[in-house]
């Protein structure tokens, strides 16, 4: 059964666009190498602001391990982290396990 990561990022308040630009020139190759292309990406507008959500899909949590132990040891992803250190305030994550009926398995 797949699982799925969902991680939630709060932004200092104006750097939602400069964060997204860096992520989106810097990080997203490296990041999509290793965890494949993710569910989606998100940024909120109504509710709690300043958040960027994405959703990567698993099959297990074993291969969840694995993929983030590669991107984890990729020099290029390394040299992307203290990067955005500046932009995130928290960070969240938690997995998902889709219900019998949910559309995304």
């Amino acid at each position: 059964m797949a699982i799925f990561e969902e991680r939630n990022y709060t932004i200092r308040t104006g750097l939602v666009a400069d964060y997204l630009a860096l992520y989106e020139r810097e990080g997203a190759p490296t990041h999509w190498k290793h965890l494949g292309k993710p569910v989606g990406w998100f940024s909120s507008e109504i509710g709690v602001l300043n958040q960027v959500v994405m959703i990567w899909r698993y099959e297990s949590h074993a291969e969840r391990e694995r993929k983030r132990a590669a991107l984890m040891a990729d020099p290029d992803w390394l040299a992307f982290l203290p990067k955005t250190r500046p932009f995130i305030e928290r960070m969240e994550n938690r997995i998902l396990v889709p219900t019998a009926f949910s559309p995304l398995q």
